[in-house]
């Protein structure tokens, strides 16, 4: 099957077509998370849209199973399947800025750290992920919320137009005027609905220079300083974002000796308005009790986008666990501390990110991503090199579960791993599911791009 599927995807398909035994296979099919390990049938590396029309005909017409890869980033792995077709469109990477418009297009195999050079250039930006190297594709279709998402939404929320290719092989542009159903699912249903080969996105004024940086605490302050955060954060104006992670201390030069690889609380802000303006916002965060190092100055936003990337390159085998949290209380601070004190390997932390603010005053239903008024995301990253995954698994599970009261509701479906279709629907909430299942009925009846976290049609 897959040899003839390649065969036949081989005639006028403009890209490269890899196969098992060709040289280059294997760093084709790896992925960000060492942990996913699948072979494919065949992988084509698409140029074009016209590759992804072909690709998307040849795995339909031989009955292949379908991955889809943007930035290949998804702790799921999803980018890849066992036995199918990758339709890989991480060469298609590109970006054009409209300044004037204050409006940029990109292709889907373009990095945020591509899409901050090229909109940067006019400063402007919209909001990103906090790691350079995630591909902007995935990480929208989810919702995507970054540094700037206080002040001006999640990265769906700033999408006003996208090119889709479909099951069916229709090319089709969607936003709030033409199909605004399939515009409406696009921004946070995942890839569901079909291959996004273009986004346009709405740009704001930011940078080039930003006031951002982390502070650092020892790790016995942890409960004092979440709730000091938390306090902070309350009535913090939108363009002040903030996240705590719990984490190991680097060796790096600004830290004390004495504090290398021992617990810290790492304190990350970015102001995205005017660096003056931002001192005072922070201030009180700055003067938290018994800060080991604090590096909040004025920076190229670019920059800041990629300081989070050492340590978090690909190859490492990763397990998630994430959650909305509707309450950051007392309570949920001890179990914080309590849990991260039974971590599993040096390489995991636990990420606390403040919402709120500009995400929270999109209309619930105005997009499909759900969970817009909670106040808090938690995100449990166990990370290890080598060895049994078991303890390290556990651990996030544990870690989870103690959480769980405090929840909101569900997790963000870009956090999810491979969790089940009771996860899927937690994330969205049965009345938006049943109308994104709906959607799936109209654009993708019979569930070709189910390597995802699906939503499957009713049928």
């Amino acid at each position: 099957m897959g040899a003839k599927a390649a065969a036949a995807l081989r005639e006028g398909f403009r890209g490269q077509v890899i196969v098992p035994g060709d040289p280059g296979y294997d760093s084709a099919r790896a992925v960000w998370n060492g942990a996913v390990d699948r072979r494919p049938e065949v992988i084509a590396r698409c140029t074009g849209t016209a590759d992804v029309l072909q690709a998307v005909a040849v795995a339909r017409d031989h009955g292949l199973l379908v991955s889809v890869r943007g930035g290949g980033h998804s702790v799921a792995g999803l980018a890849v399947c066992d036995g199918g077709l990758v339709i890989d469109l991480s060469g298609l990477r590109g970006v054009h800025v409209d300044a004037e418009r204050r409006i940029a297009r990109a292709r889907p195999g373009t990095t945020w750290g591509d899409f901050d050079h090229e909109t940067q250039s006019f400063r402007l930006a919209t909001p990103g992920g906090q790691m350079s190297g995630t591909g902007i594709a995935g990480f929208t279709l989810g919702g995507g919320f970054g540094w700037l998402s206080r002040a001006y939404g999640l990265a769906c929320d700033n999408l006003v137009e996208a090119e889709v290719v479909t099951a069916d092989g229709r090319v089709l542009v969607a936003d709030s005027a033409r199909r605004p159903d399939l515009f409406w699912g696009l921004r946070g249903g995942g890839g569901n609905f079909g291959i996004v080969t273009s986004f346009t996105y709405r740009l704001h004024h930011v940078g080039p220079q930003v006031l951002c940086g982390s502070l650092f605490l020892p790790g016995e302050r942890l409960a004092r300083t979440l709730a000091a955060v938390r306090d902070h954060m309350a009535d913090a104006p939108d363009e002040l974002s903030a996240a705590c992670a719990l984490t190991r201390a680097p060796a790096a030069p600004f830290l004390p000796p004495e504090a290398h690889g021992r617990p810290v609380v790492r304190v990350g802000v970015c102001w995205a308005g005017r660096p003056d303006r931002g001192r005072t916002a922070t201030a009180p965060l700055r003067a938290l009790p018994g800060v080991l190092a604090d590096t909040v100055q004025t920076r190229p936003y670019v920059l800041w986008q990629q300081l989070l990337d050492p340590g978090w390159g690909p190859g490492a085998r990763n397990y998630w666990k994430a959650e909305y949290l509707t309450v950051l209380s007392d309570a949920a601070i001890d179990t914080l501390a309590d849990q991260f004190a039974r971590v599993s390997s040096p390489f995991s932390d636990v990420h606390l990110t403040f919402l709120g603010g500009a995400v929270a005053r999109v209309g619930a239903e105005d997009t499909a991503y759900t969970h817009r008024t909670a106040p808090y995301l938690l995100s449990i990253n166990s990370r290890w090199e080598s060895g049994p995954p078991e303890p390290h698994v556990a651990w996030a599970r544990r870690f989870w579960s103690g959480m769980r009261p405090f929840s909101a509701g569900g997790a963000s479906v870009n956090f999810l791993g491979q969790e089940g279709s009771g996860r899927v629907l937690e994330a969205y909430g049965l009345a938006k599911y049943e109308r994104l299942t709906a959607l799936k009925d109209r654009y993708d009846p019979t569930n070709f791009f189910r390597v995802n976290q699906n939503i499957p049609p009713s049928t």
